[in-house]
């Protein structure tokens, strides 16, 4: 049994619908989730199961219709939407799909701006970023624009500009899924390295991909509306 205190985020009787006209679609039901502090998990499910809409709900991108999300003790239905754009903005990093990159500013530029927005002072925030694209192998890329990167790099730095906060919490949206199979391997292989520093940090990653799966120290499947462990 997981002692309380070693669970880092909480989904608890989570339910969330949308509507298509004047039809509902029901996409969580009554989603129950506990995820271990420290652990890499990966989220399996078809398309269209919910695994982003559950993935938001997590990150405070969205709330539930009903239920419960918990991190870190802290329940986001007390949290103002101030206060919750502010927990996101320390606490947890969020590395998408499709890399999320602001064309017109820099690799630099875009790795550092969460930390702005964050009030870190001038100076800390660049050298957090440039210290962050050496690790993930950009060092040579910081005044480039995005269109000038390759996919794989841009993945590199969207990964680097999650961390640049220091977040206990990673939320990745199919990371690889743009990717072809040697560059997704290298992104891999960046995740492998933050969760062997042992930090505490929490990784969830959805995938539609098994062999990226079985990377994890567990699984969990999404299936009509919810979790299977």
């Amino acid at each position: 049994m997981t002692a309380k205190n070693d669970i880092h985020i909480e989904a608890r009787q989570v339910s969330k619908s949308y509507f298509i006209g004047k039809k509902e679609v029901r996409v969580l039901q009554d989603v129950n989730w506990r995820i271990k502090r420290g652990s890499w998990t990966a989220l399996l499910g078809a398309s269209g199961s919910g695994k982003t809409t559950l993935l938001n709900l997590l990150g405070t991108l969205e709330r539930p219709d009903a239920g419960n999300v918990i991190c870190q003790g802290i329940d986001y239905k007390n949290l103002s939407n101030r206060q919750a754009a502010k927990f996101r903005t320390s606490s947890i990093g969020f590395i998408f799909q499709s890399y999320q990159m602001l064309p017109e500013l820099t690799v630099l530029e875009n790795v550092a701006l969460p930390a702005m927005i964050n009030s870190v002072s001038g100076g800390e925030y660049k050298r957090r970023a440039e210290e962050l694209l050496c690790r993930v192998g950009l060092a040579d890329r910081l005044k480039h624009r995005p269109d000038e990167l390759s996919g794989g790099e841009q993945q590199r730095a969207a990964i680097a500009r999650a961390l640049i906060n220091k977040p206990s919490l990673i939320l990745a949206d199919e990371p690889t899924g743009n990717l072809d199979s040697k560059t997704g391997t290298g992104i891999l292989d960046l995740f492998r390295q933050l969760h062997d520093e042992r930090s505490g940090r929490t990784i969830i990653m959805i995938t539609h991909d098994e062999k990226v799966a079985s990377l994890s120290d567990s699984i969990a499947t999404l299936a009509d509306g919810r979790i299977m462990v």
